[in-house]
C-alpha cells in the first residue's frame, strides 16, 4: 500500500466511525463522491481546500486526515 493510500485510511476510518456512506460524506463536506473514493484507495489526494471541507464535516483537524492508523486499524 502507498504511503498516500496509507494515510487516507484515516478518512475511511473517520466516516465509517459516523456509520457515514461516501454519498453522505460527499453531502456533507460538498466533495464528490468519485473523488472520496479516489481519496480513500490512494488514488489521488485532496487539494487543501476539499481536505478543510472534509474534516470539518467529519469535525477533525485537516491535519488529522493525513495521519496514519495503527496496524490494528485504529485511530493513532
Amino acid at each position: 500500500m502507498n504511503v498516500v493510500a496509507q494515510r487516507m485510511i484515516r478518512l475511511k476510518a473517520e466516516r465509517l466511525r459516523r456509520g457515514w456512506t461516501q454519498i453522505d460524506l460527499a453531502y456533507h463536506s460538498r466533495v464528490h463522491p468519485a473523488e472520496i473514493s479516489r481519496f480513500e484507495t490512494g488514488n489521488a489526494r485532496p487539494y487543501p481546500g476539499q481536505a478543510r471541507r472534509l474534516a470539518a464535516a467529519l469535525e477533525i483537524d485537516p491535519e488529522a486526515l493525513l495521519q496514519p492508523v495503527s496496524p490494528e486499524g485504529e485511530l493513532a
